[in-house]
């Protein structure tokens, strides 16, 4: 049996949160790799809803969960997450819940600066979501982070706060923001380090174990391959590499153990915030997609921009992350248009082009070539089985597999777990 790295192959939001509870639940562990609490999940279970933006999917499922090295992590949202959880019903504890003890801390002084930016930015700003992610993952590549295993010596982290200090109260000052308070900031560190202590761990030596058992691995990404950091559509990405093979490095686990990758594809294209959009629709059409879709981001509520599907961007993704195949996602919100559009290409000052070129400027002004297919007006809602959907869907996903380059693998068509259609089982490829 193989492992499973689930990623996004858009700019996130795809609906990972309903594919990788359906897998957890037939996996034996759930790992984290990168990211932080900028990314949300929603599940809906038994008419349940949980809103995940750090603990992995599988939490709700009772699966081992690990956060992984490659997250940064804010302790307190952890606390807030976990607390929230539980007072739904999910029991949570270290024999569930394991922290890598070499992840390092998202610290308040990171969300001040998150802040401060893109308030300074005005019409530049990127759109991040203010939870101090991109400012951690800076620090950690400065050698600068204050990791989970320092909040077991305490005692001994002056010379590591020097270093953080004198870099922070610089863009400080540039702000015009007094210097960082020391003694509050290990304060904070002190009540909360008990709590994160007791699910901190090598984690890379517990997934060693769990992979020579011969237990299933599901590693979970956040966001999206177009907000990756390299191959995303910068500037306006993420602040890590969300590609696959980032489940290597930010497990502790080498890239021979991340098996089968599931890209999350959306049956249309939303995106969050800032940036280019090649098809994104703002007439009538794009506005009932976007409501029937509940279209808000499950972190920030902030409404989606909605658009057709767009095959060429996912065509890319699906290349750069080595995707084996995809969950087409939310094809039901699709059920009673006359007509469907898929974007093929894109003419960019009279070429035509079946990649987005890496120029920002050029990103946002290329135009996209549609082909159009007739739209179905039975419902695909909760169908369980490819004969249930009507036939047009069915085109529709056909030449969507086609356009990729990629075979369809899982066909979501509800928000409920076990309303999927299972076209080839990614743990047993």
């Amino acid at each position: 049996m193989a492992n499973v790295t689930v990623i996004g192959a858009q700019w996130g939001d795809e609906g990972k949160g309903k594919i990788v509870d359906w897998l957890a639940s037939r996996a034996d562990a759930v790992v984290r790799f990168q990211g932080g609490h900028n990314a949300g999940h929603t599940l809906v279970i038994d008419g349940n809803v949980f809103k995940l933006s750090l603990l992995p999917s599988g939490i709700v499922s009772g699966t081992l969960s690990i956060i992984g090295n490659g997250v940064v992590l804010d302790p307190w949202a952890l606390k807030a997450e976990v607390e929230k959880i539980e007072g739904q019903g999910v029991d949570i504890n270290p024999d569930n819940l394991a922290v890598a003890d070499n992840c390092p801390l998202i610290l308040p002084i990171h969300r001040d600066l998150d802040g401060l930016r893109e308030t300074a930015a005005g019409s530049g700003k990127i759109g991040t979501t203010g939870r101090g992610i991109g400012p951690a993952y800076e620090d950690k590549v400065g050698r600068r982070a204050i990791r989970v295993c320092d909040l077991a010596h305490l005692d001994s982290l002056e010379p590591q706060l020097d270093r953080l200090c004198a870099h922070h109260d610089a863009l400080r000052a540039g702000f015009n923001e007094p210097p960082v308070d020391r003694e509050r900031l290990l304060n904070d560190l002190r009540e909360i380090a008990p709590f994160v202590l007791k699910f901190a761990q090598p984690v890379w030596k517990r997934l060693k174990k769990v992979r020579k058992a011969g237990a299933k691995i599901l590693f979970e990404g956040a966001q999206g391959v177009l907000l990756d950091i390299d191959h995303g559509t910068y500037p306006f990405v993420t602040s890590s590499n969300t590609v696959s093979g980032t489940a290597a490095a930010g497990s502790g686990l080498g890239p021979n153990a991340t098996g089968y990758v599931l890209g999350i594809v959306k049956a249309y294209t939303t995106r969050v915030g800032s940036g280019p959009f090649p098809t994104e629709l703002t007439d009538d059409i794009g506005k009932g997609i976007g409501e029937r879709g509940h279209e808000f981001g499950t972190v920030t509520g902030r409404q989606r921009r909605v658009g057709w599907f767009d095959a060429v961007i996912v065509r890319q993704s699906c290349a750069i992350s080595g995707v084996t195949g995809i969950a087409l996602t939310k094809i039901d919100v699709l059920d009673g248009l006359d007509e469907v559009k898929i974007c093929t290409g894109y003419r960019l000052r009279g070429n035509v082009y079946d990649y987005l070129p890496s120029h920002a400027a050029d990103q946002a002004e290329v135009e996209p070539i549609y082909e159009t297919m007739d739209g179905w007006k039975e419902s695909t809602a909760e169908a369980r089985s490819f004969a249930d959907l009507p036939a047009n869907a069915v085109k529709y996903i056909q030449r969507i597999q086609e356009l990729i380059e990629t075979p369809v693998s899982l066909v979501s068509t509800s928000p409920e777990r076990d309303d999927t259609i299972l076209m080839r089982d990614p743990f047993m490829d």
